[in-house]
């Protein structure tokens, strides 16, 4: 199992795709404050939970050091932000997601606050608090409605889809969140179970403020989980089945961006170009095996050097590989 390392205060949270911050571009901000996973789904993209053989790190943000960072880019984004919260694992297992939610919420700019999870760690007592900290919505990935298959699908014995279902229907009747039945379309595993859960979702009242589904298609990736069973569609046959779908159900499910009310915004300034050559300080272990953490001279980005194995504190050459949305990816110069 991966070890979980607490991020240093002087590490920049921006520039890692495992924890931090992302900015694509819009008014929305992805906010991961940590990776780990309770669960090992079959088809997961990042590998996630105690199954992992690709993991060689997980990591912890303090909600200071995350709020330090995040403030300033919601202020150069102005009004209408929404801060996201999706993990490469799940952020439920951030001990204070309670006070990061509230952190967030009271942000100046920040009218929504989201967050991705598959319910599992969910309680009525877990809902309550982030109902009472401004959580406005909660993208359910919640994949079968038959216990065997959903067991099958997230890799947990002990995953019950009648808990989730429950906790999703509390947060409806009870607290002022909003929910969006997201489940990841597994072909075929779960083709028989999208009816039931446009079905579920329609009856829970699901999607008070925004769409009340959002189906995901299941991507092959190349650190992700695979499974035999598994086949992948391309995009085109995914949105003909979702139109097939909605004229069946009467429910939207071929989504746009600004059924969220995303756009376009001003972006953090990107001070590399692929390609370019870097002097950086490793200063940790990479999230996954092969990799280590460096900071940019400007202390101000964080880069993911492959295939590199040098120690803690060493200065090394990194040719940049991917730079886009501030993601920094390299390989020893």
């Amino acid at each position: 199992m991966a070890t979980t390392y607490k991020v240093p205060q002087d590490v920049p949270l921006i520039g890692a795709i495992s924890f931090g911050l992302i900015d694509r571009g819009t008014n929305v901000i992805q906010v991961r404050p940590s990776t780990a996973c309770p669960l090992n789904c079959i088809f997961c993209s990042t590998d996630a939970g105690p199954k992992s053989t690709m993991r060689n790190a997980e990591y912890i943000v303090d909600l200071d050091h995350l709020m330090e960072w995040f403030r300033p880019v919601a202020s150069m984004k102005g009004k209408g932000v929404e801060a996201h919260i999706d993990t490469v694992g799940d952020p439920l297992t951030y001990p204070r997601i309670s006070d990061l939610v509230h952190e967030l919420s009271s942000t100046r700019g920040v009218e929504v606050v989201s967050m991705q999870t598959h319910g599992y760690l969910l309680s009525e007592r877990i809902l309550d608090d982030l109902g009472a900290a401004g959580l406005s919505r909660i993208n359910l990935s919640l994949d079968a409605l038959d216990p065997a298959l959903a067991k099958d699908l997230s890799g947990t014995g002990s995953y019950s889809p009648a808990r989730i279902m429950e906790m999703a229907e509390y947060a409806v009747r009870n607290t002022g969140i909003d929910m969006l039945i997201a489940p990841v379309w597994v072909n075929p595993i779960n083709t028989c179970e999208l009816d039931g859960l446009i079905d579920w979702a329609k009856s829970l009242g699901a999607g008070k403020r925004w769409p009340p589904l959002g189906i995901q298609k299941c991507e092959r990736h190349r650190f992700g989980r695979k499974d035999r069973r598994i086949r992948y569609i391309s995009w085109y046959d995914f949105y003909e089945r979702l139109r097939w779908l909605e004229g069946k159900h009467g429910v939207k499910l071929v989504l746009k961006p600004s059924d969220f009310g995303m756009r376009k915004e001003r972006a953090i300034r990107n001070p590399y170009r692929r390609g370019e050559r870097v002097r950086a300080r490793i200063v940790g272990p990479g999230w996954l095996k092969g990799e280590m953490l460096a900071v940019d001279p400007s202390g101000k980005r964080l880069i993911t050097v492959v295939e590199a194995n040098g120690g803690i504190g060493e200065i090394i050459d990194v040719r940049l590989l991917r730079v886009k949305d501030n993601i920094l990816v390299g390989r020893p110069a």
